[in-house]
């Protein structure tokens, strides 16, 4: 019985480990459509400010499974501590997207869902560390290796993505700029549906890929002890 008991926590901590990575991978794309969307869709309208942050809380949820796996290993809950401050933080900001969409004008709301954009961003940057650091403690050389390559592909993408959106917020606080300045600004406004793509779907792709790879792994591990 005593050989049991640390082989039941085990299974139960790697159980949870399961359901948050599918927690996390299915509430990123559902965050996002939700939240690029919540002011488009006339079915939304009746349940209020609601979904987004459902989303939100999807990804927080999943952070707080992840937690009870090595629950020892310093390095690791610290980097989802981390994570988990700004999807908690995104959860609170989530509500502000539907009241945006209704006074698009107001400038509380623009501030906070700007914020929203930027913590959002932060937190997938702080997730791929999250799961660089639990790829550590599989026993996989190749996904490690690959986890590693692609988490810091994805954080370079990211913070290009925080400094041009930083940059262009500071083009349009100045009143009087250089024409080649205005252009810049223009080409971004212009580009706005190719930067998305490249700078933020394409990192949140490669963080979905990952975190199957790694639900993936871990499933085929567990049987592959039990036969």
């Amino acid at each position: 019985m005593p050989e049991l008991a640390p082989k039941t926590e085990l299974m139960r901590s790697l159980g949870r480990l399961i359901r948050g990575l599918s927690a996390i991978f299915w509430g990123l794309p559902i965050t996002l459509i939700v939240c690029l969307k919540s002011g488009a869709y006339e079915w939304l309208k009746g349940i209020g400010a609601l979904p987004p942050v459902i989303a939100t809380f999807l990804l927080f949820y999943g952070l707080l499974q992840l937690g009870y796996f090595q629950t020892q290993e310093r390095i690791w809950h610290s980097a989802l501590d981390r994570a988990k401050i700004f999807a908690l933080v995104n959860v609170g900001l989530s509500p502000f997207l539907y009241f945006w969409h209704r006074m698009p004008n107001d400038p509380f709301f623009t501030q906070a869902v700007a914020l929203l954009i930027v913590t959002g961003l932060v937190f997938l940057f702080t997730l791929n560390q999250v799961l660089q650091r639990l790829t550590a403690m599989l026993p996989d050389e190749t996904l490690r290796t690959e986890t590693k390559l692609f988490t810091e592909l994805n954080r370079y993408l990211i913070m290009t993505s925080m400094g041009l959106i930083a940059f262009y917020l500071l083009l349009i606080q100045i009143h009087k700029l250089p024409l080649f300045l205005i252009d810049f600004a223009q080409l971004l406004v212009d580009s706005k549906h190719w930067l998305l793509l490249i700078l933020i779907l394409f990192p949140l792709a490669m963080t979905m890929t990952l975190i199957w790879k790694i639900k993936e792994l871990i499933l085929t591990s567990v049987f592959d002890s039990e036969n």
